[in-house]
């Protein structure tokens, strides 16, 4: 004591935590405890609706899962309740979501099968230094989500959130041509990571794929991934241009351009010459990073 989470409904509210806290705040006084309070946080989680009623057995519009399970698997449905709304808010049910979750994971199952096809080398093996442009696009984009996913699954609570920024990861890495080995080993480090992140939603196709790519211990006992802050710098950033407070341009310089070089090379722009010829410029606004 105190508990690190208290998890509970939110018709609970009363019936036990209040009830808990009324019984640990007698303790205390008592000398039997030495904390304030039985939990050190709260999450109330939201109830499930189908067609805006709270779904109940008293209503009569409970959904069977076993059903559900027998066609999609229960890994589908465990990420379907997870994705549809965050666990403090109430989930509308949904049984296009549910197929929605179902083609994610035949779309994740298929792209792991067929790199492993491959027989590519474990990911710890990809050499930073030697990736061109492309390569460390991916990886940053890959890194990037870490640290999201990582900050929405261990602070936030919003396993919704985690799974939506995974999904797009996916459709980035579909995006990605396959041209090299060096390619090969990105997208292997990038499918790693994606079952390391997706086992604690979805454990039973990511137990599976983690064997099938070459692994022999269980994905549960495997470490949660870091994210790699290297990886996630930019050699180069995009500039929006304004003129007058309306977008002309945006233009992709070094990430350590000075601000002389950037004014210029953003004056220099073709667009942008269109709506400043002939006009005196009376100033240039650089905000670092982001815009002139």
């Amino acid at each position: 004591m105190p508990v690190d989470l208290y998890i509970g409904g939110i018709e609970h509210a009363i019936l036990h935590l209040l009830y808990a806290r009324f019984y640990h705040k007698l303790m205390r006084d008592e000398g039997l405890v030495s904390s304030d309070e039985p939990f050190r946080k709260l999450l109330t989680q939201g109830m499930v609706l189908k067609d805006g009623a709270k779904m109940s057995k008293s209503r009569g519009n409970t959904v069977d899962p076993q059903g559900l399970i027998e066609t999609y698997g229960a890994d589908t449905v465990r990420l379907f309740v997870m994705f549809a709304a965050p666990p403090d808010q109430s989930l509308e049910w949904s049984d296009e979501g549910v197929q929605g979750a179902f083609r994610f994971l035949r779309k994740l199952w298929r792209t792991v099968n067929a790199h492993a096809a491959h027989g590519m080398e474990p990911a710890d093996s990809v050499e930073a230094e030697t990736l061109d442009d492309r390569q460390k696009a991916m990886r940053r984009a890959l890194h990037q989500t870490i640290s999201k996913v990582s900050d929405d699954v261990g602070r936030r609570y919003t396993f919704n959130t985690a799974i939506a920024a995974i999904m797009e990861l996916m459709n980035t890495l579909a995006k990605f041509e396959i041209r090299n080995a060096g390619d090969r080993q990105v997208a292997r480090e990038t499918l790693e990571k994606v079952v390391l992140m997706l086992s604690p939603i979805v454990p039973h196709i990511c137990h599976r794929l983690w064997h099938i790519l070459g692994y022999d211990t269980a994905v549960v006992d495997e470490r949660w991934p870091t994210a790699d802050a290297g990886a996630m710098v930019s050699d180069t950033l995009n500039i929006v241009i304004q003129v007058n407070g309306k977008l002309r341009a945006r233009i992709e310089v070094p990430a350590d351009i000075a601000e002389s070089a950037l004014k210029e090379t953003a004056l220099a722009n073709e667009n942008v010459q269109r709506f400043t010829m002939d006009k005196e410029i009376r100033k240039i606004i650089v905000v670092p990073g982001k815009l002139v």
